[in-house]
């Protein structure tokens, strides 16, 4: 048993999954994609499905058989023993100072385009979130999924409603004959429209809070996946019906700007708050997935402040000092003007290896054709690796120092 509750069904679990992929991305990737690769973006979307399905269907096994808090870390402890769990823990951890921050900063964006805010508004309004996930982390798993779910429900309502009031038909979808796609703009969309698909390792860590984690989990990914797919599929065909993409244009604009057009100066409000609560919802999952890691580490020491759970079997007392470790990069950051464009660059890089231990984990925990499987998402995350260049040389830098000088477990009796 994971101590764990388990109260999260089918549902729930599509809307958290769902949200978290979509996140950021669905106001800004859609209109990057249709940027570098214009048409040929409508057909990048159902080939990067295809490759990220192998990589999703080893995620969705091992969470079946192998539930646990610790995901991603933990699969690979199975594999290949507790040194690497530790190491693999600590550099999913390492996003933490880097790619919250810029999460929170995107967030607080939205409330920049509605009221003006800048410099310690902003900052208020990222510290407000940031409480606003403590308050609903700290009521299990459940309340995040119930939020989440209906974000998801109103990301979905915005896209149709586009789609009905802009006379959006599926004749009128401009879809390149397959013989006229562009390799090189093909595969300049999925390079950039790969990060809308970060966020299986963070679902991973709620395995174990499945009512019925063999059968729900499982399901509850692929079909998030798919849905989050068809979104952002969407939204490439509003962009690019509307033409609102451009290098002179601020890509998270695109979408808000195309509901002002349609529905007036007065709608813009409601394009933001969606914008937000994607965001939030994003950060939500990532804050609550690694609070499960961090109290899934000091669980070697049952003892341990961090290892004990509330009375509604929360990992409190874990989820207090990540967020702790959030409001202390949320002000550094604020005060030393740090430019976290090329640093999130870096912690894609972190994402991508972590994938790729869980492929190598699958190759060795799973059997027959599904350890095939395996084989065939670690060398896609390989091909992802290459994408992102010498860049990557941070995240397998950070592996390897890891590796060398986190300090041996003291044994607890």
């Amino acid at each position: 048993m994971s101590g764990l509750k388990q109260e999260l069904g089918l549902a729930q679990g599509v809307g958290l999954l769902s949200t978290s992929l979509l996140g950021t991305g669905v106001f800004a990737v859609p209109a990057l994609a249709a940027l570098v690769a214009g048409n040929n973006s409508l057909w990048a979307w159902p080939v990067l499905i295809v490759l990220v399905f192998p990589i999703a269907i080893v995620f969705a096994l091992l969470g079946r058989h192998f539930p646990s808090a610790g995901g991603v870390a933990h699969f690979v402890g199975m594999a290949f023993g507790p040194r690497l769990e530790r190491v693999t823990g600590w550099l999913f951890l390492s996003v933490i100072p880097v790619g919250l921050p810029a999460a929170l900063h995107i967030a607080a964006g939205f409330w920049q385009a509605l009221f003006g805010w800048h410099g310690p508004l902003l900052l208020m309004a990222e510290l407000g979130t940031l409480l606003l996930v403590w308050a609903v982390g700290t009521r299990g798993a459940s309340s995040s999924a119930n939020l989440q779910t209906l974000v998801a429900g109103l990301i979905v309502a915005l896209i149709a409603a586009v789609w009905w009031y802009g006379d959006l038909t599926i004749a009128e979808i401009p879809f390149p004959a397959p013989q006229d796609v562009e390799a090189s703009g093909l595969f300049a969309a999925l390079s950039v429209m790969f990060w809308c698909f970060v966020g299986l390792e963070a679902f991973a860590h709620l395995a174990s809070e499945f009512k019925r984690p063999e059968r729900d989990f499982p399901r509850a990914l692929m079909i998030g996946l798919l849905l989050a797919g068809f979104v952002y599929w969407a939204c490439t065909v509003i962009v690019l019906h509307f033409d609102a993409y451009g290098a002179d244009r601020a890509a998270a604009a695109s979408l808000p700007g195309i509901v002002v057009q349609l529905f007036g100066e007065k709608a813009l409000w409601v394009a933001c708050v969606i914008g937000y609560l994607a965001c939030f919802a994003s950060l939500n999952i990532y804050i609550q997935s690694f609070a499960r890691l961090v109290w899934s580490q000091a669980m070697y020491n049952p003892q341990g402040r961090l290892a004990q759970l509330s009375k509604r079997q929360i990992p409190f007392n874990a989820l207090n000092a990540v967020l702790i470790c959030c409001v202390i990069s949320t002000l550094a950051i604020y005060v030393l003007k740090i430019n976290l464009d090329a640093l999130i660059i870096y912690a894609n890089g972190i994402f991508i290896i972590i994938y790729l231990l869980c492929m190598l984990a699958g190759c060795r925990l799973l059997k027959g054709r599904y350890r095939a499987l395996a084989a065939v998402g670690g060398l896609l995350c390989l091909l992802l690796l290459a994408m992102v260049g010498w860049k990557s040389l941070y995240a397998i830098i950070m592996l390897a120092a890891l590796w060398w000088f986190l300090p041996k477990r003291a044994i607890v009796h």
